[in-house]
């Protein structure tokens, strides 16, 4: 059950650049918000462009206030750029960037439902105020207090509806809950006198809640034989005998994000209805209206806080399956490579999410070959780090004697023969002798590039499928061989197709760049020098694709006899 001390605490809705959604309860005062946690951030921000302090959240009795730290983009609510602000339910917070993250606050309305019908209490003339009016109002002060209750989520939900059903006198309570289909699902319901009735069976008048769907608005008909003919008429009313109906759609809080200063509140999401009907007619004051729509407003607080609750818990649920895929991933990864005789070696993936489709490895086949393995698999996330997994058991095993093209051509038989994979990956291959002969099978891979005496020159000049595209796709094996002091340079497309802000590449003819005359660095400052070029062009761009770079560079075979 949710606690409704987390339903009814404010909280920040982060909305990613890709839509994706977290939420954060405001925890402390104040609140920090800014690039990182290094800084002591409460909400830490993953976009580089944004200050490692850039605002702060200060709780007091007036509200939240919103608070720019010196931040030179400049913080904006609704669009308007302030210095300092009071944040209201529904109020989106940007930081002068495209391509970045919304956030939006969100703070149940218990204060200003409270505050309203106490005013209201206080003009209440005698005509509207009978003598139950007051009570009526009780009523609704205790359901909203229900919000910091600790109650469960359905007992508060259950116990609004019973308010609701002794506030118009029904004789049943139906609290709807709209799912992502859009279908209306029974979540509560009631009878007078706080009973529990089945959700199983129950019929609700379709007709009121279309109306109330489509005009957007409640639904109030106290006696039906005085309403349009369409109600009178409906099958569910005639044959339960209703007299009368009530209908509440029930929306999340919104705002329109606007230049100007004038934020006008707008319906959100659409969360359910709540329903009430009764077999007798009955007559509805001013005051009857205004604590049912008062009710209505709490309940759909309620449903919307539990919403993002429950969205932030399924979020913590797949963000810890996420880690732990990427744990058993980067397990898998080569770490600290084995010193081989004849030649040297490093490599780095770095995943563009918690879990990439990049996958890398050396393994010696025995003490004079040695099996070489880059491989990018489409897609990103679990799905991909699936195939990858399914690569490195079908390489791993290969032994002296195997044909790397036989390999190849079973796997992309298997992949394509079960094509609800969905994947498919490019990969380079090679095996390396110790004299430098290389035997190695391509897989519409990027070329790699071998740098030799400071000349840099591509591996490969022909094109090919990748493994798990095309049924009828054959590979072969070609040779070549590296010289003492060669650099073999193997990467994914992530490097090449890295962006900068304006979308141009950092492409083939940079990376040359970058290689061109370093045959005598050293293997680890070649690879950051790559890296760090790649970061630089791309000026803290969000990138869609892994980087993986595998640097190898073969010594003389006699030398690594003597040595």
């Amino acid at each position: 059950m949710l606690d409704i001390k987390t339903i009814g605490e404010k909280t920040l809705e982060i909305i990613s650049p890709d839509s994706s959604r977290r939420v954060v309860r405001i925890s402390s005062s104040p609140f920090l918000i800014g690039r990182g946690e290094e800084a002591g951030n409460h909400l830490p921000l993953d976009d580089p462009r944004i200050s490692r302090q850039c605002a702060s959240i200060i709780s007091d009795s007036r509200g939240c206030l919103l608070e720019d730290l010196g931040y030179r983009r400049g913080i904006f609510v609704n669009g308007k750029k302030i210095d300092q602000h009071y944040l209201a339910s529904g109020d989106v917070i940007t930081f002068g960037l495209d391509e970045s993250c919304q956030i939006v606050f969100h703070s149940p309305n218990v204060e200003t439902s409270v505050q309203n019908m106490l005013t209201l209490i206080g003009g209440i003339n005698r005509s509207e105020a009978p003598s139950s009016g007051l009570g009526k109002l009780n009523l609704l002060l205790e359901a909203t207090s229900l919000l910091h209750s600790d109650l469960p989520l359905e007992s508060v939900l259950g116990t609004m509806l019973d308010h609701a059903i002794a506030i118009t006198q029904a004789d049943r309570g139906l609290l709807l809950e709209a799912e992502a289909s859009g279908e209306l699902r029974v979540r509560l319901a009631r009878g007078r006198g706080c009973v529990h009735l089945p959700t199983e069976g129950v019929a609700p008048s379709q007709t009121a809640l279309r109306q109330a769907i489509a005009q957007r608005s409640s639904v109030i008909t106290e006696d039906l034989s005085n309403a349009d003919a369409v109600l009178q008429a409906a099958q569910s009313i005639v044959a339960q005998s209703l007299r009368a109906v009530v209908a509440i759609p029930l929306y999340s809080v919104s705002r329109d994000s606007v230049a100007d200063s004038t934020t006008q509140s707008t319906y959100g999401h659409f969360l359910g209805i709540v329903y009430l009907d009764s077999r007798r007619p009955t007559a509805f004051s001013k005051l009857d209206r205004q604590i049912l729509d008062a009710l209505a407003v709490e309940a759909a607080s309620i449903l919307d806080n539990a919403r993002l609750v429950e969205r932030e818990r399924q979020r913590q649920r797949l963000e810890q399956e996420l880690n732990i895929a990427r744990e058993i991933q980067q397990a898998l990864l080569p770490h600290g490579f084995r010193d081989f005789p004849y030649f040297a070696v490093t490599g780095l993936h770095t995943p563009c999410h918690a879990v990439g489709g990049d996958y890398f490895d050396v393994f010696p086949l025995s003490d004079d070959r040695t099996a070489i393995l880059v491989a990018d698999v489409s897609g990103k996330g679990l799905g991909a780090a699936l195939l990858t997994t399914m690569l490195q058991g079908a390489f791993s095993g290969m032994t002296t004697g195997t044909d790397p093209v036989q390999v190849l051509n079973s796997l992309n038989r298997f992949l394509c023969e079960h094509s609800g994979v969905g994947r498919y990956a490019t990969l380079f291959f090679c095996i390396l002798d110790r004299d430098g002969k290389i035997i190695f099978v391509n897989a519409g891979h990027p070329s790699p590039l071998i740098l030799r005496m400071g000349e840099v020159m591509e591996l490969i000049n022909e094109g090919s499928f990748p493994v798990g595209l095309i049924p009828e796709a054959s590979f072969s094996a070609e040779t070549a061989c590296l010289l003492p002091g060669d650099t073999l340079v193997l990467f994914s497309d992530g490097v090449t197709e890295a962006m900068d802000p304006e979308e141009q590449l950092f492409g083939v003819s940079r990376l040359r760049e970058v290689l061109s005359g370093q045959h005598d660095v050293p293997l680890e400052d070649l690879q950051r020098r790559v890296l760090k070029s790649v970061e630089n062009f791309t000026r803290g761009a969000s990138q869609a694709d892994d980087i993986t770079v595998l640097l190898l560079r073969y010594r003389a075979a006699a030398l690594a006899a003597t040595s």
